[in-house]
């Protein structure tokens, strides 16, 4: 009994840490939505005194694509933390193969395409092997199972517009537009995430190609990836042209340096052969020396992956999206596979990565005349515990109004997907920081606590998508139900603002049907008037 006293002390010790490592990891039973893994994001003396609908600066020009930054020497950005870019991928372009520093969310504007991501440790589940005939004979019988093995690699997703796909830190992936129309992506990351120990800026290490190669423009008009095929073709011209002048030891005006290489580049040649089994000019080919086609390159006659058939695949995206709506409305439904997400059943390699918030039948609310939201946070996607980020998608009417609110536990980083609309951010002194219009393909940064209004065009509509900075993002509205003013007893209110009883109960009651969503209405009408 004495012997095994320790051995039975080491195993509830051992229970005891893995359970606290795995609920740290998913966050499950450990941090809540009122906590934040964030650091301090920028310098103390941040005060977001005046904040911009921002443009992309810059643009880079590959084969294949282009990639668009927004600011990334914006006060605002760098005190918040974020950092936003946009990416144009044409069809049959690949996104070589990256990992970032910072977690970030991606959101599908346009198109649909296939990404991978291959995370440490996880098993190569897709495989494929050689027909008899085409085996080659091998001297041993565990050499010619290996030949039998044409390819594995891990899993693939295939994702489409209107998509939110979670990408961690240190992660790689890459994507592949397999559409026939350009795929549109903005993607934001969380610089101040305890996951990036570099520099408070984001960084991008490629295992393939050339970083940051192509042609910059700079002041670029919100509708730059609305620019149609004749707009492509002359872009690809261009580059044709500069590239080969790049291959002639010439570098045109308007083609940038190439500032930077892939990871593979700084390591001996030599050395890098050894340790990954190859010749010496296998090795140089991976550092791309002479490889000018950039971040996005153009695959000729198409990517060819193992991967399950398209029917398949959406029979599968169908089998989880049913999942997510019961789990959203709280039903405990048991199938084939176990949704608990308890940390040891959804692990790394089993994880969701995306979930649609476009469709309108994922909408958490929805009102006809107004418009409608939708919103991901780690409840239906639990991998946003690791990456410790949510979304929110916006779709109003013309004319339409959202309630008036703050941002409880994090920053958002609104970018605008169609039409435009009037918005207006308010200081903890009282002062408009911001009250202008915000257009399609611009980004605007809205600081925690300060609270803002928006209303859609008359004209047209206002659809946007938010990006959070918590993975349970919480905001508190200030009217409507289940509001701040409707939690408020007459009393306070009346003597908070020296109203009248009928003043108050207008002010706590005109909105009291309505919840998020406002629809249009005369400021002299209320429900009292009705």
């Amino acid at each position: 009994m004495q012997a095994s006293s320790p051995f039975l002390c080491f195993s509830l010790c051992f229970l005891v840490f893995c359970h606290g490592a795995f609920a740290q990891l998913f966050g499950f039973g450990g941090q809540s939505a009122w906590q934040s893994s964030r650091s301090f994001a920028g310098p103390r003396g941040c005060r977001f005194d005046r904040l911009d609908a921002l443009n992309p600066t810059q643009r880079l020009r590959f084969e294949a694509g282009t990639v668009e930054y927004y600011d990334v020497y914006n006060e605002m950005l760098q005190c918040a933390g974020v950092s936003a870019r946009r990416t144009i991928i044409e069809p049959r372009g690949l996104f070589l193969p990256q990992y970032n520093n910072a977690p970030s969310l991606l959101y599908i504007i346009q198109g649909r395409g296939i990404k991978g991501m291959t995370f440490p440790g996880c098993p190569e589940t897709f495989q494929s092997f050689q027909p008899e005939s085409e085996q080659i004979l091998t001297e041993t019988a565990e050499s010619q199972s290996q030949q039998r093995i044409r390819d594995e690699h891990q899993k693939v997703h295939r994702f489409k517009q209107g998509d939110i796909v979670a990408l961690p830190a240190g992660v790689t992936y890459w994507c592949y537009n397999d559409g026939d129309v350009p795929l549109v992506a903005i993607q934001v990351f969380d610089i101040s995430n305890t996951a990036n120990q570099l520099e408070p800026r984001q960084r991008s290490f490629f295992l393939a190609g050339r970083h940051q190669s192509g042609q910059q423009t700079y002041e670029m008009g919100p509708e730059s990836y609305e620019t149609g095929p004749q707009a492509y073709e002359m872009e690809r011209q261009a580059y044709d042209a500069g590239r080969q002048a790049y291959e002639a030891g010439v570098r045109p005006i308007g083609m940038a340096p190439l500032r930077g290489n892939n990871i593979f580049n700084g390591f001996d040649t030599q050395l890098l052969a050894e340790a990954l089994g190859v010749n010496v000019e296998l090795a140089r080919q991976l550092q791309a020396q002479n490889d000018p086609r950039g971040e996005i390159v153009f695959v000729p006659q198409g990517l060819r992956m193992l991967r399950p058939l398209r029917s398949q695949e959406l029979q599968q995206q169908e089998f989880e999206e049913s999942m997510q709506a019961q789990q959203q409305f709280g039903e405990s439904w048991q199938g084939p596979y176990n949704v608990t997400a308890n940390g040891l059943d959804e692990n790394f390699c089993t994880m969701k990565i995306r979930a649609n918030i476009d469709r309108p039948s994922r909408a958490d609310y929805y009102n006809q005349r107004v418009g409608r939201i939708a919103r991901v946070d780690s409840q239906k996607l639990p991998i946003l515990n690791l990456v410790q980020m949510s979304a929110t998608r916006v779709v109003l009417q013309r004319n339409a109004m959202i309630t008036p609110y703050w941002s409880m536990n994090c920053h958002c980083g609104m970018y605008v997907t169609q039409g435009q609309g009037r918005v207006q951010v308010v200081n903890h002194q009282g002062r408009t920081v911001f009250d202008g219009t915000v257009r399609q393909g611009q980004f605007l940064l809205i600081p925690q606590n300060f609270a803002v209004l928006k209303r859609a065009d008359r004209l047209q509509g206002f659809h946007w998508v938010t990006f959070n900075t918590n993975q349970n993002a919480m905001i508190n509205q200030i009217a409507g139900k289940l509001s701040t003013f409707k939690g408020m007893p007459l009393q306070v209110l009346m003597h908070s603002y020296r109203l009248s009883i009928e003043q108050a109960r207008r002010l706590k009651f005109s909105r009291r049907n309505e919840y998020k969503l406002f629809t249009p209405r005369s400021p002299r009408t209320t429900l009292l008037d009705q």
